[in-house]
């Protein structure tokens, strides 16, 4: 660009003529740009606003039909009761197996209902944390006692190691449970042999660890990334014939979320895998509502 200082007048209004038309020429576009990116952000909104929409209705539809798949499993699981204490009569050894096998696989089915219904719970925001205060020794004997039937019918040993120097928790007991139940399902569902075993330990001054370890199939390493999103499952034979959501790892890490803490898993493939969940050993007063 010339020096204004060495035009003549002509030369100096013709400039200042043309610099004033690409002033107007940028401000024009930089109107339009503004216009653009507003309506950019109205529709992003609109968007966001039917995603919202539409999670809701999920969040609606799997909390109406897991309540509508409840009554009907519960009375299906109630007949084979009703049928395997023979009640109305003797029944057949391969009458026997027919009537467990219902009654199994109602079960599964239950299981998975029971699933949805967490999961709808938590992305609607209604899923209420309770702490109490709690003995971990407690907690371990009604774990024992509620796996002692499955455990009795396989090869595999469940051991519960005694928590050592560990104070009482102030924590939602019920949640914590659910958690160890379904890492302790896991194991049990791919150790043919072996043993699972399942420990608590301090960590630092605030934190308890619980652990879940196994000797069963193992888990390859670039599986372990994805273990604990939605309806992640382990591609093996095993899985082939233990059907599932693929949401129990994933409700385990957001209720331990909600419990202040997290998840995590070390797994070596034909030697084993240890799930463990961290929490403090006092859950802070402001997240007792589970909000």
């Amino acid at each position: 660009m010339p020096d204004p200082l060495s035009l003549d007048g002509a030369a100096q209004a013709a400039l200042i003529t043309r610099l004033q038309a690409e002033t107007q020429a940028l401000r024009a576009e930089l109107d339009e740009t503004n216009q653009g990116v507003l309506a950019l952000y109205a529709e992003l909104d609109n968007q966001a606003e039917q995603l919202r929409q539409a999670s809701d209705l999920k969040s609606r539809f799997l909390s109406y039909m897991s309540h509508e798949f409840r009554t009907p499993l519960g009375s299906i699981l109630s007949i084979t009761r009703l049928l395997a204490d023979e009640l109305d009569g003797p029944l057949s050894d391969e009458q026997h197996k027919q009537v467990a096998f219902v009654s199994t696989a109602t079960r599964e089915l239950s299981d998975m209902v029971d699933d949805l219904l967490d999961l709808a719970k938590i992305e609607a925001g209604r899923i209420s944390i309770s702490p109490a205060w709690f003995d971990m020794l407690d907690l371990f004997a009604a774990l024992r006692g509620m796996f002692r039937p499955i455990v009795n019918a396989t090869a595999v040993d469940l051991i519960f190691e005694e928590p050592q120097g560990l104070p009482q928790l102030y924590s939602d007991d019920k949640k914590l449970s659910q958690i160890l139940r379904n890492f302790i399902a896991n194991a049990l569902k791919f150790t043919v042999r072996g043993e699972v075993r399942v420990s608590a330990q301090r960590v630092g001054d605030d934190r308890v660890r619980f652990t879940v370890s196994d000797t069963g199939i193992g888990i390859a390493p670039d599986l372990l990334a994805s273990l604990f999103e939605d309806f992640s499952q382990v591609e093996s034979p095993l899985q082939k014939r233990l059907r599932g959501t693929g949401l129990g790892l994933s409700l385990c890490k957001r209720f331990a979320e909600l419990l202040g803490g997290e998840v995590g898993v070390h797994s070596e493939p034909n030697v084993g895998s240890s799930f463990y969940v961290t929490i403090p050993l006092a859950l802070e007063q402001e997240g007792a509502d589970g909000q």
